[in-house]
């Protein structure tokens, strides 16, 4: 996530915290222009790939990245790899078990970084199941749409997860245990509100 500032020591003379080239407040998803991807290991040999469709999420911008946050929660039955037999599959109690997991959802934790390199850490939370995570996060920048008095800010995460460590532990040998995840994320400015 790339963070700009003019000024990075505090009047006392120690580093002071990137202020964020966001308005501040909260800025909710534009589900159009987002994704949820992730990629997986079948036999060993390729890639399965596929998204989520129902995904919620709102970034707070406060005034450095300490005070910022980013919730989101997905929808697991909405699980997308272009097969519609193989996703009922994955859907079914002997796998995924969206009946007992229905959601997935992230809280962050923290941001912190230098220059271009900036990570996200956070909690992910999988049915009944909490583990920390890290995402590298880059912010693509902040731009207007036509016919829109609001500006978008868009932003790339990557990172990944060990299904294991959240009781995903089917199909060993036929799936690999490491999920990498592809975010794609845009954001809406907050509304101005007059006087």
């Amino acid at each position: 996530m790339t963070f700009e500032a003019t000024d990075t020591t505090s009047s006392a003379g120690s580093p002071a915290l990137p202020a964020l080239p966001l308005a501040a407040g909260r800025w909710e998803i534009d589900a159009f222009h987002s994704a949820v991807n992730f990629s997986i290991r079948h036999l060993g040999i390729s890639k399965v790939r596929g998204r989520f469709a129902d995904v919620q999420a709102e970034l707070v911008v406060g005034e450095t990245a300490e005070t910022s946050s980013v919730t989101a929660t997905i929808a697991l039955a909405s699980i997308d790899t272009g097969n519609k037999d193989r996703d009922a599959h994955v859907r079914a109690s002997d796998l995924l078990d969206v009946e007992k997991r229905p959601t997935m959802t992230f809280r962050s934790t923290g941001i912190e970084g230098a220059d271009e390199e900036w990570t996200m850490t956070g909690d992910l939370t999988i049915g009944e199941v909490t583990r920390p995570v890290t995402l590298a996060v880059e912010l693509g920048g902040v731009e207007g749409f036509p016919g829109q008095d609001r500006r978008h800010a868009g932003f790339e995460a990557s990172g990944e997860i060990r299904r294991s460590e959240f009781g995903l532990d089917f199909a060993p040998g036929l799936l690999g245990e490491v999920v990498k995840i592809q975010l794609d994320m845009q954001f809406l400015e907050p509304v101005a509100r007059e006087g």
